[in-house]
């Protein structure tokens, strides 16, 4: 468990009694890996996610997170384990009525006084790294353009940015590709896979787009009512694996 960024130890969580969403899971994924996870709706894939980032306390098992056991950690010490772990979601979860810039500020908040983050006034550096992240996503010049005119390739960009301002040594993204089209969903795993190359990024996909998980994450595991089902290299990961995990044949 020592050298991994996130270990699971006979993971379990029921949110009713009797009906477990997730069943003795046991996981390792190493600082830096890019890593799919792959499975149906209702699969347990949010759910993981939600007990790795400490939004939800499991039933039964371990969460190691960044050395640290999730689940013994007091609500204050998970919210500054938070600001280790970026959250990357479908529906982008950005504030639409703000712009670009003010979005990827929010990355900080977790690291200004509670006054000033009340007040969104932030530091002159916190700013300049801001607008610096805001241009490594190729979106200089976008500061102040209001999100909600933005396309979705852009805000799934500015929702990059402010992870990477957020400096999340973990990445977790939840079906993140699953709204944009196929060139766009290519340009944010292009940049998604830089970020963990040049930055030892650790990124953590809930996915159903096979082809792509195939083409960018080393490492493919499948999800299936709760349980791990496969865990392999993503060369490993034929149309047999996929029918069991997906019930259909993959897209070529």
């Amino acid at each position: 468990m020592g050298d991994a960024a996130i270990s699971l130890r006979n993971l379990s969580h029921a949110y009713r009694p009797g009906l477990p969403v997730l069943e003795g899971l046991d996981l390792n994924i190493a600082p830096g890996e890019m890593v799919a996870l792959i499975g149906l709706s209702g699969a347990g894939k949010s759910t993981l996610l939600r007990c790795i980032n400490g939004l939800l306390t499991p039933t039964e098992g371990e969460v190691l997170v960044l050395g640290q056991d999730v689940t013994q950690l007091s609500e204050g010490e998970r919210v500054r384990l938070r600001r280790r772990i970026g959250m990357i979601f479908q529906e982008f979860n950005l504030m639409d009525r703000l712009s670009a810039l003010k979005n990827v500020l929010i990355g900080r908040l977790g690291y200004s006084p509670t006054i000033s983050s009340c007040l969104h006034q932030f530091r002159r550096e916190d700013v300049l790294l801001a607008r610096e992240c805001l241009a490594s996503v190729g979106l200089k010049g976008y500061e102040r353009r209001r999100v909600r005119d933005m396309s979705g390739g852009q805000k799934q960009r500015v929702a990059i940015a402010r992870c990477m301002a957020q400096q999340a040594e973990i990445i977790l993204a939840d079906e993140a590709t699953a709204n944009l089209d196929v060139l766009t969903k290519e340009e944010i795993m292009d940049i998604l896979q830089n970020l963990s190359r040049m930055k030892g990024t650790t990124i953590l996909f809930s996915m159903h787009d096979v082809p792509l998980a195939r083409l960018y994450c080393p490492r493919i595991i499948g999800l299936k009512h709760g349980r791990l089902t496969f865990d392999a290299p993503a060369n490993e990961l034929d149309n047999a694996a996929v029918q069991d995990i997906l019930h259909r044949v993959p897209a070529v």
